[in-house]
């Protein structure tokens, strides 16, 4: 964590007493996004909803060595937002199962739904992500989710995101709303056939 005196961000803060010599500072936290394309789906029944379908057997084997294996390299959210479609659901839990975090706690979000690059964005800034969260796992669908780490962390080169990749992402800020205005540093990209 390092922090920002108001001499040094041309912020003009006065303290509570008025007086110039106590500048407040202003706290940047090093933060992490991780990425995360559900995992593999069923096909298998033609007429369920897209919305609805669920994993295939290879998806339920694969979101949970994903968890594990992000949780070896001491990759773990503080909080996890999902998109609710069943398969981006299904892979929230399972990965969250696999680094130990309550699937409770789990932030749902509609608009993560094969949404553009924006409404990632959006989802970041909307003031629902409490200053103290430093590590948040984002789930949702491709082509958005793909779109979006290429455009976040383009050190990271990632044009496709396979089933169940991740891609992390690091930056420092007050907020995760200062997400937009904050330079970003890509960190890994991982999928489970990267062995």
């Amino acid at each position: 964590m390092r922090c920002l005196t108001a001499n040094n961000s041309n912020l003009n803060f006065i303290n509570p007493q008025g007086n110039p010599k106590h500048l407040l500072t202003r706290i940047y936290m090093e933060r992490t996004l991780v990425l995360i394309r559900h995992a593999k789906s069923d096909w298998g029944n033609p007429g369920l909803a897209d919305f609805d379908r669920p994993l295939n057997a290879r998806g339920k084997k694969d979101a949970p060595e994903m968890g594990r294996r992000l949780k070896k390299n001491g990759i773990v959210p503080d909080l996890i937002i999902s998109s609710t479609a069943l398969r981006a659901a299904t892979t929230a839990r399972l990965i969250a199962a696999g680094v130990g975090y309550d699937e409770a706690d789990i932030m749902w979000a509609d608009q993560l739904y094969h949404c553009g690059p924006s409404v990632f964005e959006a989802v970041l800034t909307s003031g629902d992500i409490a200053d103290t969260v430093k590590t948040v796992f984002m789930f949702a669908h491709n082509p958005g989710i793909t779109q979006f780490a290429y455009e976040a962390a383009p050190s990271l080169n990632i044009n496709d995101m396979p089933t169940c990749a991740a891609a992390g992402l690091t930056f420092e800020a007050s907020h995760w709303s200062d997400f937009p205005a904050v330079p970003h540093k890509g960190l890994f990209f991982d999928f489970p056939k990267n062995l």
